[in-house]
Formats: structure tokens, sequence, C-alpha cells
């Protein structure tokens, strides 16, 4: 694969992950008490706002790391494990492009 065809998929994957913060956001509104519904049921709504907040956070910490991805598109660590310094599979790139590291050293 070309630099582009990566560049297309990061841009891609930017925009669902774009998109996926917007939905996060909508879903983790807080919790209104004028709601009629019960003590079980407030819980279980606070439960999963505190759930949804946290898929939030990791879905922005996503988001930057593809535009960082994104930026290095082009120099000559793109594409290499920023701990052993080894090729990263293009496998590993275009599923998980967010990814600086390579399978061995992510573990």
């Amino acid at each position: 694969m070309n630099e582009q065809e990566i560049k297309a998929k990061i841009e891609e994957e930017i925009g669902k992950t774009e998109q996926l913060i917007a939905d996060y956001k909508e879903q983790s509104k807080p919790v209104t008490l004028d709601n009629s519904i019960g003590r079980i049921s407030r819980m279980d709504a606070i439960n999963n706002k505190s759930i949804t907040e946290s898929a939030l956070r990791q879905a922005e910490g996503k988001l930057s790391k593809l535009n960082q991805a994104l930026d290095n598109i082009g120099k000559p660590d793109f594409g290499k494990c920023i701990k052993c310094k080894q090729p990263i599979p293009i496998g590993r790139i275009l599923l998980m492009p967010e990814s600086n590291k390579c399978v061995n050293c992510a573990r």
C-alpha cells in the first residue's frame, strides 16, 4: 500500500471517531432529576453515563493518536515501531492506524 491509501484510511477512521465522539457526548449528558423514573432506573442511568464517559475519553485519545499518525505520514519514521524501530506490519497499520508500536512491543 502506498502512503496515499494509508492517509485515506486514517482520514476515514478520523471521521468515524469524530462521529463516535459526538454520539458519546450526546449520550453522556447529565441525568435529569425531573424524569419520573425509579431509583433503580436512575442509578442504572448514572452507571451507563459513567461507562459512556469512559468510552468518550478513549475515543478522544484515539482521535489524538490518529491525528498524530496523519501528521507523521511521509516522515522517515512513519510505520516504524517507536520502541524497537522495526517496521510495523501493514495489516496492523490498516487495522489500528493510531498504533505506533509493533505487536510485540505493544504487549
